[in-house]
Formats: C-alpha cells, sequence, structure tokens
C-alpha cells in the first residue's frame, strides 16, 4: 500500500505509510520535521507511534547534525533469526524443560552472568572500542562484560517458532543492554547542554541534537557506532547459548541431532547509519525501522501469539529503504495494565509457552496494533518470505 498522509505544515515534509496513527505521534513527527538539518522529508512506518524522544517508526534523515534522543537509549536494539533443521514433529510433546534450559542459560530482566569474564572471544571483540570511549568520557560506565549474551525486559525476548513448512526457528530481539542505555542517555544530556549554550530554542527539548564538527558530535557518532556492534555481539552470543540449550536437550535424547540451515537474519531497528539518500549523504536515523533495501531479509516480529514475519525489501526510495520493525504499541504500558488482566494474557497467548503474569501484562497481544494489518500496510515495502508462529516465548 502506498503512502496513506503526508504533513506538509513544517520544513519538510512528513510521509506516512499508515492512517493509524494518533496525534502525539503525529505532532512529534511535525517537531522533528521542523528542524533545519533534516533532508527531503521524514518517513513514518506502519507501526507508527508516539515514544520517548523521538516516535517509533520514524525514519530521520539528517545533514550537519545528529539528535541523541532520536536514536535513543537502547542503541542497536534488534533482531536475529535462523532457521533450524528440526520439524515440529521432532520436538517433545511438552517444550516446559525447553525453556527452563534457556532460561537458565540466558540471563533474563535485569540479570547478567555471573562471571564477568564469561565469554572471552566476544568480550575480545567488543572491549576494544570501548575503552577510548570512557577515556574522553569517563561518566560513560555501567555493567557491560556481564550482560553480554543476555536479554533485558520489556519488549525483549527470545522465541521459538514454527514457518509455514512446520521448521524451527530461533528468533530472538534485543539491544545494548545498560552500557548503550548508559551512553544514551549520557549524550542526550550532552546535546541539550548544547543546545542551552548555544542559546538555541527547541519545539521539544528531546530533540536537541549535536552539530556536525564539534568534539561532542564525532564523540556521539563513535559511541554510538560501538554501542551497535556491542548489541549485535549480545545477540549473537545469545543464539549461540540457545543452541547450546538446544543441544543439551539433544544430549538428553529428547531432541534428534539438528544443525543451522541458513545464515542468521540480523537487522538493527534503533540506530543511526551513513547512507545516501534523494541526492545526498545522510545520517540516518531508524528509530524503530529496519532497513529494507531490495533483497534485504529482515525481521518483523508481531506480539506475544501473534505472527512474526521474514521479509525481503523492496527498496523503496520513499520510506528511505526502511520498513516496520513490529506491530507498534497501540497502548501504553500503563493503560494496557489498566485495562487487562492475567486471564485476558492466558487466552490471547494460548498455545504459547510463556509467562502469563501480571509482570508481563504490559506486553499482551491487546497492547499492539495488528501485525497483519501493518503488513498489509507496507507491501510496497517488503515481501513476505516466511511466516512465524511462536511455540516458546521467554521475557525477562
Amino acid at each position: 500500500m502506498p503512502i496513506r498522509q503526508v504533513l506538509t505544515d513544517q520544513h519538510k515534509p512528513v510521509k506516512i505509510f499508515t492512517d493509524d496513527v494518533d496525534a502525539a505521534a503525529a505532532q512529534q513527527l511535525r517537531n522533528v520535521a521542523s528542524l533545519p538539518f533534516v533532508h527531503h522529508h521524514v518517513a513514518a512506518m506502519p507501526d507508527v507511534h508516539w515514544g520517548l524522544g523521538a516516535t517509533i517508526g520514524s525514519v530521520i534523515p539528517t545533514v550537519g547534525a545528529i539528535i541523541p534522543a532520536a536514536v535513543g537509549v537502547d542503541i542497536g536494539c534488534g533482531m536475529n533469526a535462523l532457521r533450524l533443521s528440526l520439524r515440529a514433529d521432532q520436538l517433545p510433546d511438552n517444550l516446559a524443560g525447553l525453556r527452563a534450559q534457556i532460561e537458565r542459560d540466558v540471563p533474563v530482566g535485569f540479570a547478567g552472568h555471573a562471571d564477568d569474564r564469561w565469554c572471552e572471544a566476544g568480550l575480545a571483540r567488543v572491549a576494544p572500542g570501548l575503552k577510548p570511549i570512557q577515556q574522553k568520557h569517563p561518566h560513560i560506565d555501567a555493567r557491560w562484560q556481564s550482560q553480554l549474551g543476555s536479554l533485558g525486559g520489556g519488549n525483549h525476548f527470545i522465541e521459538l517458532c514454527l514457518d509455514e513448512a512446520d521448521q524451527v526457528w530461533i528468533m530472538l530481539h534485543s539491544g545494548s543492554r545498560g552500557i548503550g542505555n548508559r551512553i544514551g542517555q549520557y549524550f542526550i544530556e550532552q546535546a541539550r547542554r548544547e543546545m542551552e549554550r548555544r542559546h538555541i530554542q527547541l519545539p521539544d527539548r528531546d530533540l536537541a541534537y549535536l552539530p556536525e564538527g564539534s568534539t561532542l558530535f564525532d564523540d556521539y557518532v563513535e559511541a554510538v557506532a560501538w554501542a551497535q556492534d556491542y548489541a549485535l555481539e549480545n545477540r549473537r552470543q545469545m543464539v549461540r547459548l540457545i543452541l547450546g540449550a538446544l543441544g543439551h536437550q539433544v544430549d538428553l535424547g529428547r531432541l534428534p541431532a539438528f544443525e543451522v540451515t541458513d545464515e542468521a537474519i540480523e537487522c538493527h531497528h534503533n540506530y543511526v547509519a551513513r547512507e545516501h539518500h534523494f541526492g545526498k549523504d545522510v545520517l540516518l536515523t531508524r528509530k524503530g525501522a529496519i532497513r529494507a533495501r531490495a533483497g534485504d531479509l529482515g525481521i518483523i516480529p508481531g506480539s506475544m501469539g501473534a505472527r512474526s514475519y521474514i521479509v525481503r525489501g523492496k527498496g523503496n526510495p520513499e520510506s528511505f529503504c526502511s520498513c516496520a520493525h513490529g506491530a507498534g504499541r497501540r497502548m501504553s504500558r500503563t493503560a494496557a495494565e489498566k485495562q487487562f488482566t492475567a486471564a485476558d494474557l492466558a487466552a490471547q497467548t494460548q498455545g504459547v509457552i510463556c509467562r502469563k503474569d501480571k509482570g508481563v501484562l504490559d506486553e499482551i497481544p491487546g497492547a499492539y496494533k495488528d501485525i497483519d494489518q501493518v503488513m498489509a500496510n507496507q507491501a510496497d515495502l517488503v515481501e513476505v518470505v516466511h511466516t512465524l508462529k511462536q511455540l516458546v516465548c521467554i521475557k525477562g
């Protein structure tokens, strides 16, 4: 489906790929599009909704400046997925033991690994890049060694799924954990101070930016790139741990031997990258959006109990070669907790082995938009390659 709305009453237009955008999100989009360094237009994906700092589901091209709060504090948050040779009929009737094994092997919520040096190879890949950042900005400090290979909480998850051919997939969603949050918070505050120092008035303090050519701009670009690398390594280490948990089930005779059948699909959906669009080299911020160039494989998860999709990008220039990153919330976490009950959660996640208690009520499927409508709205952006249905969903 093509662009459904265009907002034109600001510096640059906003092109929206859905009719389902609330007033608060629309105002956020207008605010960011009013900034003088935004290039050509702002794009809003079909899962667009209000977000802290910037609209989730927005794609923002900038020239000469970068907005730390638009990237956010879960820098590099994204998805990994891989298909296994296992079939549905080879799985045990009861998957509770497998879920428990994954939860033992992968720390969830605020937890990390007991040993900071638990993964020497992974740490060796990411540690050198952080040292110069911390030397310049010693306030950037948080648990990161022990959190490498850990899930976190909120909407982060690990899932075992079946595709349309009853093949088993591993799919997970996580980001840069505590250290990414610290980097984001630190540079958001630095940008606000920079606006005060330069006496720059903004429509929203969360749109504080760092001008290119400044030391802070260079330092942030360096730090955000490192956090994105850390997030990717974090997800890769979790995949390794999940495969180990499945391997343990093989050793116990509960699963047949298996192998990974394809190269893993990996995609960020909270990040910034240097790209070329509409005649300019830009810093492109995808806030809750994934890259969808022609041929790019991506992952678009539904909510707990809903379908998820493996997609191939079509390279639509109007979306800056981007697409939605998920279903998108239709109500806040607080509203969901007020409106729904644990019984509602159990009903909406029927057939999925997952937490069904009040602690994850804010993640109930009813709090999200209809993933199938989101997919219909982005038929011009991606094509569906595989449709996945959850068997097991693990949350912090």
